[in-house]
Parts: structure tokens; C-alpha cells; sequence
């Protein structure tokens, strides 16, 4: 927590967060810190009661749920009658006339072009430029990293020029299918030129052109000796170099050296879910980072390997169109800003009644003032909009709640209303089963909705907590609520006018070593409508485009349009176990798998402010985790220990057992500290076995209270 404050109108200020704003933020704006905190002032103390009334609202609806199950305990749950108690309580709104978004001045990477977005920590800013950078990726570097092609070089330093070769192959096979040349393939070609407006592929001096030739847009260099060809499918760009004497294209005849692909179309920079940010000093590292990609000049310099490296955002990409113009293509990713929810407050400000800032009010002010900035440039939205991404909002109240700060920031800051663009989280179950009604209050805003299964599945479970044990974790994915869940998103986004509008996404592929299952999988998404889905790296977001070459997702959703809507009877079925009768044996292995990947999570989180990390699961595969990961697994536990499927001594033992595996897992981090050394004195330990014990008292079975408390509390020890 802040130390020193200022007062500034009826404020206290920390001096990190008002140095920041009035230093940095405001630099080269035409708005005063005076206008600036004084207008802040006003919205916070009209807003903060509002914020805290929501909350309120979202406990009382828990309590009389759970007075609910536990009145009809061991009766079967009839949905028709738990359906009119949940509309008679205000939980379920009536459902109202059809209706269209009406989101205006929205990027060409949100409507029009369909790929894979990445989800990035802004608090690192080296991650967040790779993240910014990720538009464009070398295909080959990907295949040959990555366990989609089998050779024993897999993760050698040294190249091994057998498995270059079938990296060639893979992607020549790849255009034979999806860029296919009218008479011969692409692995027998000798040369490429421009002739005509035309691309001409030479084999054996005989000339063929592409099946549709209006797949080439453009080219670098002489058009009889280009340096680099620039294909189009489906909105989607790959750029063809050719370098003859680059050590890659030793073995090709047409001199190819690398093939790189559109790839991170969009790009989350993430304040929520992945940070671990509790205090003025790390939000404003998050705020600094955002403002520097805003600003164009974010940079960061490192050490690999023992070179000195900078990274910074890099330029637009510049060709020759096929009519010999001048061709732009954006060379990074579309930037959106993550705020975190309605729940949590931050000591970064406090109120004149004493009470802490509502933290998404800060974010929603500041992270829109920092992209005021690009503005003048429009170097990432060219349409003059700022995209943000709002979490955890429970119901239609929420939503509308979220339009109204939005509204208050647009008139602080002078700009045009729905400026600000609003993308909905639907990972409550609340929203879900309201989804038409919470995109109708952000009707002239919403550019985006997101199913995210970990939260959703975390709010399920304790939303439900007292209808029973629930089913296994591995069990849930094929449950009857989590199809219709991810069903309703995408008819209800469909039926709303989203297509072509507005993105429908789908979450994260967790398992950043695993891109040949990735490859084999997540084409799924798009088979489901998703326009977007989740990627947790550059290497996974130029494979995963691969995906949208192979399905044009707005035929896709045409075809989708035509289903018969989910039922929202499924989507209210609860997944409890009807009878288990599960060995001693089954148990421990279910809560030891859940509470290995937690403890590695929360160690790095107290210990080290690290919030979103690759945590080796017990099979020492890496599992990309963050909060909402560790949601899902401490409330499953907490589940089972309060309908006596275990017992608190029983995870307390497997806990510590854990703790020892979690630390031999991580022996090499010079930063760790060691669990089970003393688990009286591990403030990590502590925590992680809080977020089960006291899980089902939790609000909505979120972890940040908790985590947050004790990660000040580690830092207050550290200073």
C-alpha cells in the first residue's frame, strides 16, 4: 500500500499515480491535471455508490440462492420451478424484442478479418511488444520450434537441415491446398515474378499462374526479381521472401527463405487476469507500459544469450500493389485494453469517505486517457476508437452499469459518445443466461463477446455450491451447461448482428508446448462460429491463422445462423455428481492434480507479483495459469470439502506433499523460495490453502481478495 499521498479536490491521491498522470499521462493532451482530477472527483464519488450497490446486489442474490439448495435438499432439481425462482429473485430478466448492434467506427480487425488474439501481461513489457509485434511471424521458425513436425532435433540449438526440409514441405503443402497454382504445385517450383498485374510461377521455364489470381496483392523489389510476394486468403496476408542466399533457402530452387504469416490480428494487453498488480507501484508499471504502445514508444532493452538486444514496436509493412502503387499493411497487432471488474478496490486513491477507488473506475479513466494519444497518429485504430475489454460483469445491471462510466469518461475527456468501445467477458453465469439483455445495454458500444470457460465453470460451481458435489473437473467439458453455454454465445452474438460487425470469441489453448494438438483442435472454434480465439503466444497465434485460411468463418456463421438455438434449460442444468461413488483412490488423485497446478501458480504470485505463468502440471507438462485457472480449482476442492467427499485434513495433506513437488519443480529459479521448508512461515503456502478453506465464502468465488491481501502484505515484508 501507498505510503504517501496527496489531497487533491476531496481525493487522497499516492504520489506514484499522481506523478504518473500529471508527468506522463497528460503530457501533450489538451486537458489540464486540474480539469482532469477535478472531473475524476465528480465521477468517482457519483459512480463508487453505484459500484458498491452492484456488489451488494450480487451477494444478496447468492444468499438466497443458497437458501434455495439447501431447502430443497436431496430433491431432484425440476428446472421449470429453479427457473421461476431465479426470475422471481431478479436473477433471470425477461427477455426482451430482437434487436441489432449498432457499434459504429470499428476496425477492419474486428469486422472484417477473422484470426487468431492474443492475450498478453502488460505489466511485462517485453511479452506486451512481442504480444504488439505478433501481427506478423515467420511460419517457418514456428513449425521448425515446435512438436508439429517430428524429428530428433526437436529442441536442439544446433539446425538440423532434415527437418528444415520438412518444414518446407508442410507449408508447400499447405499453399498447394489453400493458394493453389492452376496446373502444378507449389513443391516443384523454380521461380517467381510479376508480369502483367500477375504472379507467374516458373517451373522448368514453363509458366503457370495462381486458380485465383486474385489471391496476390503485391510485391517487394524488381518484378523480375521480387524479394518478397504478398499473398491474400479469406482477409488473412502471407508474405512469401525470397532470399536466395539466406542459409534457409540452401536446399530451394525458387531461393524461398521464409514464409511469414498474418498472424495476432488483435492483441489484449491485459490489467486483469494475468497481472499480479495490488498497489499504486505495479498499476502504474501496468498504465506506463499501455501508454508507451499508445505513444508508439514503448521500448525495452534485454540481454539473451549474451547479446544486448532492444525490442521495439515495429513499422507498417510497405509493397508494391499489383498495379504498381503504393501497398500499406499494419505491421502490428490491433491493441485492446483489458480493465479488471466491478469487485475489486485499489489504495492507489482514496475517497472522501475513506473507502479505497473501485479499481475498474481508475483503469476505465485512465487506460482510455492513454489512448488519447494515439489519436493524433492513428498508428492503431484508424477509425478513432479505443477498445476495451470489461471481465466479471454479473447481468444486465453490470453491463449497463460499465456504458455509464464509459459515458462519464467520454465527457471528461471530450470525446464523441460510444467512443469508447466495450468487449463483454461472458464468464458469469448471470451474463449468460441474460447475454441478449447485457448486449442491449451496450448496444451502441459492444464489439465483442467471449466465452471463457475457467471463470464460467469457477462461477458455476459457486454459484451452485449448495445443490451438491460437483462433477470432476476433467467431466465439466462435456457437461450439458458448458455446450449450451458455448452455443448461446455464439447464436445469441449471430442473432444480435455480430457478423461482420463485431468479433465472437473463444478462449485460451493452455498448453503453449502443445501445438500439434493445438493445430488438431482449436480449428473446432471456428467450426463453432468463433471470428477470434484465444492464443498465449506469437508462435501459437501464426499457426493458429493457419486455422482461418482453411474456413471462411463468415460462411461459417451463415450456415450457424440456421441452428436451432441452445436452451437456456441446459445452460441452467447444474453439474452435480447424482450419487458418486468415486474410490479413496480417485478423489486424492483429482484434488492432488488440482492442487499441484495451484500451489505453483500462487507461489509465483505472492512470492514474486508474477500473474500469469507456464506452471508444469503433475505430469511436468507446462499449463499456462492464471487467475482464473486457480478460480476454477480452489472452488472445486472447497466444493468437495463442504459436501464431505474429503475432508480439510485430508487436502492439507496432499497440499503439503504438493508443496514439495511444486518445489523441486521450480529448483532452478534462483527468485523461489522454497514451501516446505516451513509451511508455518510460508505466507505462499498459506494463501494457496486459504483460496480452498475459505472458498465458498469468497465473493462469486473470486481469488483476488485474497490474493491481493497477502501479495501486499509479502511486499510490505520486502520493503
Amino acid at each position: 500500500m501507498s505510503k504517501n499521498y496527496q489531497n487533491v479536490n476531496n481525493l487522497k491521491i499516492s504520489d506514484e499515480l499522481l506523478s504518473f498522470v500529471n508527468n506522463e499521462l497528460l503530457k501533450d493532451l489538451d486537458i489540464s491535471s486540474e480539469k482532469f482530477w477535478a472531473g475524476f472527483d465528480n465521477a468517482v464519488h457519483d459512480l463508487a455508490p453505484k459500484n458498491k450497490k452492484l456488489i451488494q446486489i450480487r451477494e444478496n442474490l447468492q444468499k438466497k440462492i443458497d437458501e434455495w439448495h439447501i431447502k430443497n435438499k436431496g430433491n431432484k432439481i425440476e428446472i421449470e420451478q429453479y427457473k421461476n425462482f431465479l426470475k422471481e429473485i431478479g436473477y433471470l430478466k425477461e427477455e426482451g424484442s430482437d434487436f441489432k448492434i449498432e457499434t459504429k467506427n470499428v476496425d477492419d480487425e474486428i469486422t472484417q478479418i477473422a484470426g487468431p488474439q492474443l492475450v498478453v501481461p502488460i505489466m511485462n513489457a517485453r511479452y506486451t511488444l512481442n504480444a504488439a509485434n505478433a501481427r506478423w511471424v515467420s511460419l517457418y521458425d514456428s513449425l521448425y520450434g515446435t512438436n508439429i513436425i517430428e524429428s530428433e532435433e526437436g529442441g536442439s540449438e544446433r539446425y538440423d537441415p532434415n527437418r528444415g526440409q520438412e518444414v518446407i514441405k508442410y507449408v508447400r503443402e499447405f499453399f498447394d491446398k489453400y493458394i493453389p497454382i492452376d496446373g502444378t504445385s507449389w513443391k516443384n517450383i523454380s521461380a517467381l515474378k510479376i508480369k502483367d498485374k500477375n504472379l507467374i510461377i516458373l517451373k522448368e521455364d514453363k509458366e503457370y499462374k495462381l486458380k485465383d489470381e486474385n489471391k496476390f496483392v503485391g510485391h517487394r523489389g524488381d518484378v523480375n526479381k521480387p524479394t518478397a510476394i504478398i499473398i491474400k486468403n479469406n482477409n488473412l496476408h502471407f508474405e512469401i521472401i525470397i532470399n536466395p542466399k539466406a542459409f534457409s533457402a540452401a536446399h530451394d530452387i525458387a531461393g524461398i527463405s521464409d514464409v511469414i504469416a498474418e498472424s495476432a490480428v488483435s492483441t489484449i494487453c491485459d490489467n486483469e487476469d494475468s497481472v499480479a498488480a495490488v498497489d499504486a507501484e505495479d498499476k502504474v508499471a501496468c498504465y506506463r507500459n499501455w501508454l508507451g504502445l499508445m505513444r508508439g514508444d514503448l521500448k525495452v532493452q534485454f540481454e539473451k544469450n549474451g547479446k544486448k538486444l532492444e525490442r521495439k514496436l515495429n513499422p507498417d509493412r510497405s509493397y508494391i500493389s499489383k498495379e504498381g502503387k503504393g501497398l500499406k499493411l499494419h505491421g502490428r497487432s490491433l491493441l485492446l485494453i483489458r480493465n479488471v471488474g466491478h469487485l475489486m478496490t485499489n489504495s492507489s486513491i482514496i475517497l472522501n469517505d475513506g473507502s479505497q477507488v473501485p479499481e475498474g473506475i481508475m483503469d476505465a479513466f485512465i487506460t482510455t486517457t492513454a489512448a488519447l494519444h494515439d489519436f493524433k497518429k492513428k498508428k492503431n485504430s484508424r477509425t478513432g476508437s479505443i477498445y476495451i475489454v470489461k471481465p466479471k460483469m454479473h447481468g444486465p445491471d453490470e453491463t449497463a452499469f460499465t456504458d455509464l462510466i464509459f459515458s462519464k469518461v467520454e465527457e471528461l475527456l471530450g470525446l464523441q459518445k460510444y467512443t469508447c468501445k466495450i468487449g463483454i467477458m461472458d464468464e458469469e453465469r448471470r451474463t449468460s443466461a441474460n447475454l441478449k439483455e447485457c448486449i442491449r445495454t451496450l448496444k451502441n458500444r459492444v464489439f465483442f463477446i467471449n466465452t471463457g470457460f475457467l471463470d464460467r465453470t469457477g462461477d458455476e460451481m459457486h454459484t451452485s455450491m449448495e445443490a451438491g458435489p460437483m462433477i470432476k473437473k476433467g467431466d465439466m467439458k462435456s457437461s450439458r451447461w458448458i455446450s449450451a453455454y458455448e452455443n448461446n454465445n455464439v447464436d445469441i452474438g449471430l442473432k444480435c448482428g455480430f457478423s461482420g460487425k463485431a468479433q465472437i470469441g473463444k478462449g485460451m489453448w493452455a498448453m503453449p508446448d502443445k501445438m500439434k494438438e493445438m493445430l488438431d483442435e482449436k480449428i473446432n472454434h471456428l467450426k463453432a462460429g468463433a471470428n477470434c480465439a484465444w492464443v498465449p503466444s506469437p508462435t501459437a497465434a501464426s499457426l493458429h491463422a493457419l486455422h482461418y485460411h482453411q474456413i471462411n468463418i463468415f460462411d461459417e456463421q451463415k450456415k450457424i445462423m440456421k441452428r436451432e438455438q441452445s436452451k437456456l434449460n441446459d445452460l441452467l442444468t447444474i453439474p452435480v455428481a447424482d450419487r458418486p461413488n468415486w474410490s479413496v483412490d480417485e478423489i486424492n488423485k483429482e484434488i492432488t492434480n488440482s492442487a499441484q497446478t495451484l500451489l505453483g501458480y500462487v507461489v509465483r504470485w505472492i512470492d514474486q507479483g508474477v500473474g500469469c505463468s507456464k506452471v508444469p502440471d503433475i505430469n511436468n507438462i507446462g499449463l499456462m495459469e492464471d487467475r482464473a485457472t486457480l478460480r476454477i480449482s480452489s472452488q472445486h476442492i472447497a466444493n468437495w470439502i463442504h459436501h464431505g467427499i474429503t475432508t480439510k485434513i485430508q487436502v492439507i495433506e496432499i497440499m503439503k506433499a504438493m508443496a514439495k513437488v511444486v518445489d523441486k519443480q521450480n529448483e532452478n529459479d534462483r527468485n523461489y523460495i522454497r514451501m516446505s521448508d516451513n509451511f508455518e512461515n510460508s505466507l505462499a503456502f498459506k494463501t494457496a490453502c486459504d483460496l480452498i478453506f475459505k472458498g465458498k465464502d469468497q465473493p462469486s468465488g473470486y481469488t483476488e481478495p485474497l490474493l491481493h491481501l497477502n501479495r501486499i502484505e509479502k511486499k510490505s515484508s520486502l520493503n
